[in-house]
């Protein structure tokens, strides 16, 4: 972000504001400059310079724990490779060193939470390699496959294609991601993206650690100096967010942001101690990343949405009750859908004290996900 940026975001925004932009502080939001990865981009760049000679690279895989910036770096990396190859619209035509006008190479970033098929897969790699409109009804999935071998026919053509979190829950895992990429492999790349290299992988790896302190200090202050007004988070509130965080990213900005919208709707002018603990205390240990929960189906998430603004979490079957009168949906619905979600660890099961006469103690359903920012940007995005 440039000064002038810098300059009219704050004149936009009436002095007594906290935020004067929330999606910054967003766990789910990428930068397009990603803080502190330096050493790690430049072993990916190295894996991937053999595109600057219009040849594919090997395959790849990027691993390393939650939080560590895997997702950033590959995002953002794409984008400015596709910005620098001089188009603006995921497909780019290189104009480097060897080759002909007329070689092609596609930058495709695929995010698995939202790709869970082999039907999905295929359509949103046709979608970002053509021009029309790509339908999602009336068409198979091996219509689809067909027509993404026919476009990759021409020698011309070639693509590195990255799959963000690959084998996590819900997601494929890497096995079936190179079954789903066979049909292309001799004209794309695979770059896998996730918390582990996947089985029997015997292609390049590029390692991502955990975020050093001091690093996560730098994200933290960076983000919040575009979120919110000045010296509204202090620096030893960062520096104490990234040390509770150990080196994760997604629960350090998570933290920072639920207590920055907990600050700005009780009315303060910046982020209080109280405020700060709260933020921690809404990041569940062990918990899962918000993007996946942005990523359920609509459905899904609007139960998600009744669920954390009940005043309780009461038992499973009247936190169902409660939410079907709050929706459209029946309370069995409702009931399938969070047990759906336990299943997939998006929400935890524990049993809860009291009994109903039988001896049995009745379930309840915890959210695993930060609860503010989902509150806010879902509850933003429905009133939308």
């Amino acid at each position: 972000m440039d000064l002038e940026e810098r300059i009219a975001r704050r004149q936009a925004t009436r002095g007594d504001d906290l935020f004067v932009d929330r999606s910054p502080l967003n766990p789910a939001v990428h930068l397009p400059d990603p803080v502190g990865r330096g050493p790690v981009l430049e072993r990916l760049l190295d894996v991937l310079d053999p595109v600057f000679d219009r040849r594919l690279p090997p395959d790849a895989a990027v691993y390393g724990p939650k939080g560590a910036g895997k997702s950033a770096l590959v995002s953002a990396l794409f984008a400015h490779l596709n910005d620098q190859f001089g188009r603006q619209h995921r497909r780019i035509g290189t104009t480097t060193r060897a080759g002909t006008a007329t070689d092609t190479v596609e930058f495709v970033h695929v995010d698995a939470y939202r790709t869970t098929s082999e039907f999905q897969f295929y359509h949103t790699l046709l979608d970002a390699v053509v021009e029309e409109s790509v339908p999602r009804r009336g068409v198979g999935t091996e219509e689809f496959r067909e027509r993404l071998v026919e476009q990759f026919s021409s020698p011309a053509r070639k693509a590195v294609v990255a799959v963000d979190h690959v084998a996590e829950p819900s997601s494929p895992s890497g096995g079936e991601l190179r079954e789903w990429f066979a049909p292309v492999a001799d004209d794309a790349s695979l770059v896998v993206v996730g918390r582990a290299v996947p089985d029997d992988w015997d292609s390049k790896t590029v390692h991502v650690p955990e975020y050093r302190q001091h690093a996560l200090v730098d994200i933290l202050t960076e983000r919040a100096s575009r979120a919110l007004a000045s010296s509204a988070l202090r620096l030893g509130q960062a520096r104490h967010l990234a040390e509770w965080a150990s080196g994760d990213a997604h629960d350090a900005l998570a933290a920072a942001f639920g207590a920055a919208d907990l600050a700005d709707a009780d009315g303060a002018d910046r982020i209080r101690a109280s405020d700060v603990d709260a933020g921690i205390a809404d990041v569940p240990d062990d918990g899962i990343h918000v993007g996946r929960v942005f990523a359920l189906p609509e459905n899904r998430r609007k139960v998600l949405l009744e669920l954390v603004s009940l005043d309780a979490t009461p038992p499973i079957d009247e936190a169902a009750s409660a939410i079907a009168e709050r929706s459209d949906l029946s309370a069995a619905t409702v009931k399938r859908f969070l047990y759906e979600l336990a299943e997939c660890g998006v929400l935890e099961r524990v049993q809860t004290e009291a009994t109903d006469g039988s001896g049995r103690r009745p379930s309840r359903t915890v959210p695993r996900f930060p609860t503010i920012p989902f509150r806010r940007f879902e509850g933003e995005l429905r009133a939308e």
